[in-house]
């Protein structure tokens, strides 16, 4: 696909929520946009436990733990203040199972060595914040995207030529490597409950592992070709850890990836850029079935079309339709599944490039039923108290949004630790530098330190 042939599309110029609205019908496309901040502070229900309020903190990664996996001063500091920041629901970065699957050096890892600090941690983060907020670890192997010691180590679940590199040979994981994962995954669920996370999230999204095996139609053998094979690892770690601890299971889903049939998922066999929901619905009915609580709905694969997991202004290419467009195909996959499966608890996700609009659209989405909660990413980054301010009723204030730049994700590229650069520039803007001109990655939590 060649996107920069693509006309170059407006970025974010509203002035007022009026001039926003019209270029949603220009657009031919529809939300909820104005949503009273009091649906907001309402609690929920999700499993055994409680969110205190409808906002959601997204599993930002930082990639700036230690190199045995504990978190740093750096990733101490993000999450105390998402802490005060007063968010329901914090959805802890993707955590690694095993060694060999860590997607970077500095991702984080739970295991008996570890598991004290991470018991530490929450307790921190819980001191910190106004209401204990719902707390979810993301469990993780990043199959063909792992770099545990910071060059490519891939660990490929099925050929795919749209993101398979010329040239190079990709081997392919044998079903009894991908069934020896379940136990890794049960005990990595044990850990998290004795540190005391409310549930653990099964990361099925953005082309990691599990996720590659929902497109894996050309795979032979128990884990490709039928939907009953190409969701059996998913389903049976789910089983594994639901009779391992009593704590709640999440999955981070991709409702769609637009890449094409057979190596795409929830897309339409004729347009990949259409989404498919059947595969996708019947997959959020099984996980219902076997026990799970929380789905937080994405979409897209931040290596090949980051546009559509993460709608932006600028970034390495023009993509091929308004960000509005991908925005609003997001926020309606959460509500395609939210319909399709009432009972389950869902968060919605793409709300972070409407920037001071963001908290009535997330108002409004709870509102009507479109989701149980919303959830921001990039703009907790740039602005951890967002949930204060929207609580408060007072709206999220424009000089501290999300620009949707991309400058958090390509630090990330050029090997460094990641953050917003422009609205917390003392501590990422030298990281930022630093990685641009090739030097060696800044030691962030140094920085952190002195903050």
């Amino acid at each position: 696909m060649d996107f920069m042939s693509a006309e170059h599309q407006p970025r974010f110029m509203y002035q007022n929520l009026a001039e926003l609205e019209a270029e949603l019908e220009h657009l031919n496309l529809s939300l909820p946009m104005k949503g009273s901040w009091t649906a907001l502070a309402q609690p929920v229900n999700i499993g055994r436990g409680t969110a205190p309020n409808r906002l959601a903190v997204h599993p930002m990664e930082g990639c700036d733990g230690t190199a045995d996996g504990r978190p740093s001063e750096l990733t101490y500091r993000r999450y105390r203040r998402f802490a005060a920041g007063g968010a329901g629901l914090i959805w802890m970065e993707a955590t690694a199972v095993t060694p060999e699957g860590r997607a970077n050096p500095r991702q984080l890892q739970i295991n008996e060595a570890n598991l004290p600090v991470f018991r530490a941690w929450l307790n921190d983060i819980d001191d910190i914040a106004p209401q204990k907020p719902y707390k979810v670890l993301q469990l993780t192997h990043s199959g063909r995207y792992a770099r545990p010691e910071g060059t490519p180590k891939p660990q490929v679940a099925v050929e795919n030529p749209w993101l398979d590199k010329t040239g190079q040979k990709m081997e392919i994981m044998s079903d009894e490597q991908l069934a020896a994962l379940v136990p890794l995954y049960r005990r990595a669920a044990e850990m998290a409950y004795a540190a005391g996370f409310d549930a653990v999230d099964i990361k099925a999204c953005h082309r990691y592992l599990i996720s590659e095996l929902l497109s894996a139609h050309t795979r032979p053998g128990p884990y490709g070709g039928s939907l009953e094979n190409r969701t059996r690892l998913l389903l049976d770690i789910i089983h594994a850890v639901r009779e391992a601890a009593p704590i709640d299971v999440a999955v981070r889903l991709n409702a769609f990836d637009e890449i094409p049939y057979p190596y795409g998922w929830g897309v339409d066999a004729n347009d990949f850029h259409k989404p498919d929901w059947r595969e996708p619905v019947e997959l959020v009915r099984l996980l219902a079935a076997a026990g799970v609580t929380l789905i937080d709905v994405t979409g897209g694969n931040p290596y090949y079309n980051p546009h559509v997991n993460r709608p932006y202004d600028a970034g390495p290419y023009t993509p091929p339709d308004h960000p509005l467009i991908h925005a609003v195909k997001l926020i309606g996959a959460a509500r395609t599944m939210k319909t399709a499966v009432p009972e389950m608890r869902i968060i919605a996700t793409g709300l972070t490039w409407f920037r001071q609009f963001a908290g009535p659209l997330a108002a409004g989405l709870v509102e009507q039923n479109w989701c149980d909660l919303a959830g921001f990413g990039r703009l907790a980054f740039a602005y951890p108290d967002f949930a204060a301010d929207l609580l408060a009723g007072g709206g999220l204030k424009s000089s501290r949004c999300c620009i949707t730049c991309g400058k958090c994700s390509q630090i990330m590229r050029d090997g460094g630790t990641t953050g917003c650069v422009v609205r917390d520039a003392a501590v990422y803007l030298d990281l930022y530098r630093a990685g641009r001109a090739g030097k060696p990655p800044v030691d962030g939590s140094k920085v952190a330190e002195h903050v």
